[in-house]
């Protein structure tokens, strides 16, 4: 039987804790995920102007096997500084790639771009995503803000407001041993969450227990949509990150069969996806706290619950967000969308 988390969070994969922070002037924050331990990690990159660190390490042919955090950023290619912050606060307390009688955390991060959203921008200098990435991960919790919080602040959804989203899964795994598989989105896109002319996400099939309001079917199978597209966007200028996190004991190369995967998920919420405007990332971790009976099957399952755990993160971001700016929040009374990029 697959049932929702508790929580109905990434959280729900036991010891995965989210710590979010964020600065309202600024417009921009920084979202960290990490567990009581080291984790087996895996990535999958299809967007056309990604911003990311440390994601070659996690090739199944390269030394290091666990990673200690990953990180979401604003910011753009300033965001990735964030890491930097979450290493210095990972090898403060010991925790790393041991080398010798010191540490090195592994740190894996991507960014999305939110720099021309309104927001001050003038830090001189001293970008300020080192201290944000020191305070998410001094605030991770099993609880944690969604929509317009850490790196979903400043986030924009075609013409509504993005933002952070997150949702889970629980499986029966070996002898009724539970699985959990679940998923946190920061949704930045190029392309558009809603089916055009609608309040219906793309993802409406999808939505448990009222997570999206309570999602009506389209009037028709593709809800009459505008086929064309405007491509008038400046290079790598949006981008949707996940981070899919799973109990169930994976090597690194499965743990990126479960990354493909779940990039499904991202075209199951968003149209267009993948465009030479998006940076798409998804990481996978895993805990490694449940054997798995069949590692084909499971793997398989986990894979398509994990896209599904994606797609509604994804639209659950947007959902949650609130206005900001010129972008009206999803519940913005009196909000319309057009289901087209900005």
């Amino acid at each position: 039987m697959i049932r929702v988390g508790p929580r109905n969070l990434i959280s729900d994969v036991a010891g995965v804790l989210v710590g979010n922070a964020d600065d309202a002037g600024l417009r921009s924050g920084a979202t960290v995920v990490l567990a009581e331990g080291p984790m087996t990690a895996a990535v999958d990159v299809r967007g056309g102007g990604p911003g990311t660190r440390e994601t070659d390490a996690l090739d199944p042919a390269c030394l290091v096997d666990k990673v200690d955090a990953v990180v979401l950023s604003g910011g753009s290619a300033y965001g990735l500084d964030a890491a930097s912050g979450v290493m210095s606060w990972l090898g403060a307390r010991g925790r790393g790639f041991k080398v010798g009688d010191t540490v090195v955390p592994i740190v894996p991060s991507a960014i999305v771009f939110d720099l021309l959203n309104g927001g001050d921008k003038d830090w001189g200098g001293t970008p300020p995503y080192r201290e944000l990435g020191i305070r998410a991960a001094e605030g991770a919790a099993a609880e944690y803000a969604l929509g317009s919080a850490g790196a979903g602040l400043g986030a924009v959804a075609g013409d509504l407001k993005g933002g952070l989203g997150s949702a889970s899964f629980v499986f029966d795994g070996v002898n009724g041993a539970p699985v959990t598989v679940g998923a946190l989105a920061v949704a930045n896109p190029f392309g558009s969450t809603v089916m055009p002319g609608t309040r219906t996400f793309w993802a409406w099939a999808l939505e448990q227990d009222g997570e999206l309001g309570g999602q009506a079917p389209p009037s028709s199978p593709l809800a009459e949509p505008e086929l064309d597209c405007a491509f008038a966007s400046s290079l790598a200028a949006n981008t949707t990150l996940a981070v899919v996190a799973t109990d169930a004991v994976l090597t690194k190369a499965q743990a990126g069969r479960i990354a493909i995967m779940a990039q499904d998920g991202i075209a199951r919420a968003i149209r267009p996806v993948h465009t030479p405007f998006d940076g798409d990332t998804v990481f996978v971790i895993s805990t490694g706290a449940r054997a798995l009976g069949d590692p084909l099957g499971d793997i398989a399952k986990l894979g398509m619950l994990a896209a599904d755990c994606t797609a509604r993160a994804i639209a659950r971001g947007v959902y949650e967000a609130e206005g900001l700016g010129a972008y009206p929040g999803y519940r913005t009374p009196g909000a319309r969308t057009s289901g087209t990029n900005r």
